[in-house]
């Protein structure tokens, strides 16, 4: 909550900034002097104050669906790239130069600066297909070249993925390639746990349905289903690995293990199992 009140304080205050450089440059040339810089500057702080009170408007909205932030933050990028555009074209037709020629030869032009920006333009044209192709959206988990995070914005050129540690990595669209979505399905929390050789295990695997009942009862917000109880997993020298595991969000992946082993830690104690662990006997002669 702290850090979106900062962020829309800070955006605010840009907002203030340019509206009041904006309403200077304007003074000055309509009551002092006129000339072509103070009109250009004039008109380009008018331009970023429209651009960025447009910004600030669409991160007021908070779409719960993941499709829905992607727009938003989609259409804040392509709101500054549009804004740089105007300010080039109306900064040179204010210093007299004919736009209309320029975008006339746009086409000689574009065979030249296109070798120059051939990535660039396959960022924009990578981020156009995933958009309609529905790929990843704000929100998700994705996992990228060994990199696993949360899609935080989605731009015309760059995708945002922020990790647990909240680092966040920038990465060229058109180099998002074999994403791996793991927001699509359910995901699998695994969970093992060992019990003494006396146990007697046909009574315990009797009384696992109510425990594993009573686990999901008491964490329906990390876990989608109740706790599963896969079978012995390993013959081990203390003890026998019985297997579980649970359906979660991918966001819980780490969390609901530990949950768990918890839980079932305690579940167990409580009906008396024996939980083994290494001993060392020493023998004195």
């Amino acid at each position: 909550m702290k850090t979106q009140e900062t962020s829309n304080g800070a955006s605010i205050g840009k907002l203030i900034v340019y509206f009041v450089l904006a309403a200077a440059f304007i003074a000055v040339g309509r009551f002092l002097f006129s000339h072509p810089i103070i009109d250009a500057l004039a008109m380009a702080m008018l331009v970023m104050f429209c651009a960025n009170l447009l910004i600030f408007i669409l991160g007021l909205f908070k779409p719960k669906a993941h499709r829905g932030r992607t727009l938003v933050t989609l259409l804040s990028s392509l709101t500054r790239y549009v804004a740089a555009l105007v300010i080039l074209c109306w900064g040179l037709s204010i210093f007299g130069v004919d736009v209309t020629t320029i975008v006339a030869s746009v086409g000689v032009v574009a065979l030249i600066v296109g070798f120059g920006a051939e990535s660039l333009i396959a960022d924009v044209v990578t981020g156009i297909f995933m958009l309609f192709e529905n790929q990843y959206n704000v929100g998700d988990i994705v996992e990228v070249n060994g990199f696993r995070g949360t899609v935080k914005e989605i731009g015309i050129r760059t995708t945002q993925i922020i990790d647990t540690g909240k680092n966040v990595k920038i990465i060229n669209n058109s180099d998002m390639k074999n994403i791996l979505n793991r927001s699509d399905n359910a995901s699998i929390a695994v969970s093992s746990i060992d019990v003494a050789y006396s146990t007697d295990l046909e009574e315990l695997e009797k009384k696992l349905p109510k425990l594993m009942a009573e686990i999901y009862q008491a964490h329906t917000d990390i876990m989608l289903s109740e706790p599963k109880y896969l079978g012995v997993q390993e013959l081990g020298a203390s003890g026998v690995t019985l297997k579980f595991m649970v359906e979660v969000t991918e966001e819980n992946i780490f969390s609901a293990p530990r949950v768990l082993n918890r839980d079932l830690l305690i579940g167990f104690k409580k009906l008396g199992v024996e939980i083994p662990f290494p001993q060392l006997d020493v023998h004195n002669r």
